[in-house]
C-alpha cells in the first residue's frame, strides 16, 4: 500500500484505517509529494522562510509517523517544485516523471490519497497523476480516496468506523502537526484534530452507523 500524500498530514487524516491495515500485516509506504510550506503561518517559526517552514512540516510528519509506528525507511519526501504564487505543486512533466520513478520502486496494489473532487489543487493533482500513472502502466491498482474537510462530494464505498478511544488516539496523531493545529486555532477557533474529527463525525452520521466516527473512502480501480 502506498499513501500518495500531496502534503505532510494527509497520511494522518486516514490514520485509523491505516492503523487497521498496519496491524493486519500490510506493508505501508508514505510518499509526501510537497512540503506545503505555504500552510505555515509566519508567526509560527523564525525566520519565516519557505525553507524553514518546509523543514518544520517534515519534522512534524516524521514525529507523527514515529507515534504511528511507521518505520523511518517507509517515509519519503519528494520535495517537488511549487509555483511562486500560491505555493501549490506544479504540474510539470518533470515532477510527474519523478513521482512515477519513485512509485515504481514500491509497485503498490493499493494507493491511498485525498479525493480528487476537492477544492485543494494539490489534492486534485495527486488524483490526476494517479490516473495518468495508471494509464501508462499495465499493472492494475486500486485507489482509496479519502473524504477530508475540502472534499466537495464523493461516494461512500468503503468506510472505517471507530469509537471514542480511537478518536483520542487519532487526535494525538493529528496534533503532531503543530503548525497546522495552531493555524486552525487562529483562523477557525478549533484545532486541526477537531477539524478532521468533525468530518469523521459527519461521515458516521451520513452513513447511519452506530459508531460515532468513520473515515470514508471512494474506491476506484485503474
Amino acid at each position: 500500500m502506498l499513501v500518495l500524500a500531496p502534503h505532510p498530514d494527509d497520511f494522518d487524516a486516514m490514520g485509523v484505517a491505516l492503523r487497521y491495515f498496519w496491524k493486519q500485516g500490510h506493508a505501508i509506504h508514505l510518499l509526501v509529494l510537497g512540503s506545503s510550506a505555504n500552510g505555515v503561518e509566519d508567526s509560527f517559526c523564525d525566520p519565516p522562510t519557505n525553507e524553514v517552514k518546509a523543514a518544520l512540516r517534515e519534522k512534524e510528519q516524521r514525529a507523527s509517523c514515529r507515534f504511528f509506528g511507521l518505520p523511518e525507511d517507509r517515509l519519503e519526501f519528494l520535495r517537488l517544485p511549487v509555483d511562486s504564487a500560491g505555493g501549490f505543486l506544479r504540474d510539470s512533466p518533470e515532477s510527474f516523471r519523478l513521482m512515477k520513478t519513485h512509485v515504481a520502486r514500491f509497485l503498490p496494489d493499493i494507493f491511498l490519497f485525498p479525493h480528487g473532487n476537492d477544492t485543494n489543487s494539490d489534492h486534485r493533482l495527486a488524483y490526476q497523476w494517479w490516473k495518468r500513472l495508471a494509464h501508462e502502466t499495465s499493472k492494475p491498482t486500486a485507489a482509496l480516496l479519502v473524504c477530508d474537510p475540502k472534499t466537495i462530494a464523493m461516494r461512500d464505498d468503503v468506510y472505517m468506523p471507530f469509537d471514542e478511544d480511537a478518536a483520542v488516539w487519532k487526535a494525538e496523531l493529528l496534533r503532531f502537526h503543530q503548525s497546522q493545529h495552531q493555524r486552525n486555532l487562529n483562523i477557525r477557533g478549533h484545532g486541526f484534530d477537531e477539524r478532521i474529527l468533525r468530518v469523521n463525525r459527519e461521515n458516521a452520521a451520513r452513513l447511519g452507523i452506530s459508531e460515532p466516527y468513520a473515515e470514508s473512502f471512494e474506491l476506484e480501480f485503474s
